[in-house]
């Protein structure tokens, strides 16, 4: 079989996949070797008093095109990997890594195939579905004063929104070990990061010894969808204001993540309100 040029090597076949990953998760190791940082590995179950951001979503969703075993089985990695997670302290000057914190999640350990993104499709793989818990995680983060030290991004257009359309839904992009998310706790008391399940929801919460004196916000600006060939994407910018508690005033406006997300669901589900006018002729998803 002749090599296409135009791919990546991980691109050839799916044994070319799996060797490219492969040689990134011996990569990620070596630099972990290497690395002078201090990753958070204590837990408590007794939780700290004061709570800095929480936030929950549900754990399956549901629409044409949406296979619901996959989701099923997301809920089930999900929770293993938030028991994992539940009650990890974070210390002043220590790192978060989700990877370092869940290892890798294998059938042994009970994880199931849930949705993963390979390239530009949705397939089934093992641990499938823990992008969602690492976006709670990145939400939680962006509503406190912790550091995002590592994050990577992919479609933030996997299923259509219902209701009013929140920043950051989804977004965040995990893969052992090579592609992971990480925070560094920069304050000077020690951060608590709770997670855990309950009736098809996920629930988040980030908790301090004490209160900081400012508040965060998402805020959305330019929201539209947009053709480009024969494919659709989710175009928008995304700012964090942090706000001081005592006046009300906008201290800072920075922005967090410039959006351009492949749409990856039937694009006959697109408002068409929402549709940029790039070319007239190409305003209606097909």
């Amino acid at each position: 079989m002749l090599w296409n040029k135009d791919k990546l090597f991980c691109e050839i076949n799916p044994t070319c996949y799996k060797i490219s990953l492969q040689k990134e998760t011996i990569k990620r190791h070596i630099k972990n070797l290497l690395s002078d940082e201090k990753i958070a590995k204590n837990k408590q179950e007794e939780k700290l008093d004061n709570v800095i951001s929480s936030r929950n979503c549900n754990l399956i969703k549901k629409g044409k095109g949406i296979d619901p075993r996959l989701q099923e089985n997301k809920a089930v990695n999900i929770t293993l990997a938030s028991n994992k997670i539940n009650g990890i302290i974070i210390h002043p000057g220590e790192v978060f890594s989700f990877w370092k914190t869940l290892g890798n999640t294998t059938k042994r350990k009970g994880y199931k195939e849930g949705r993963v993104i390979r390239g530009d499709k949705l397939e089934p793989g093992v641990g499938g579905g823990l992008c969602n818990l690492a976006n709670t995680i990145h939400w939680l983060v962006l509503h406190s004063p912790l550091d995002v030290t590592e994050f990577h991004s992919h479609s933030d257009a996997l299923a259509p929104d219902h209701g009013k359309r929140e920043p950051f839904s989804s977004g965040t992009s995990v893969c052992y070990n090579s592609i992971d998310y990480r925070f560094k706790n920069n304050t000077d008391q020690d951060i608590q990061l709770l997670l855990w399940c309950d009736d098809e929801k996920l629930y988040g919460e980030l908790r301090s010894e004490k209160e900081f004196p400012w508040t965060y916000e998402l805020v959305e600006e330019n929201h539209c969808f947009q053709k480009e060939g024969e494919k659709y994407y989710r175009s928008s910018k995304i700012y964090r204001e942090v706000i001081d508690k005592s006046t009300n005033d906008i201290l800072e406006k920075k922005l967090v993540w410039d959006n351009h997300s492949e749409v990856m669901y039937d694009y006959s589900l697109i408002p068409k309100e929402q549709i940029k006018d790039n070319n007239l002729d190409e305003k209606t998803p097909a």
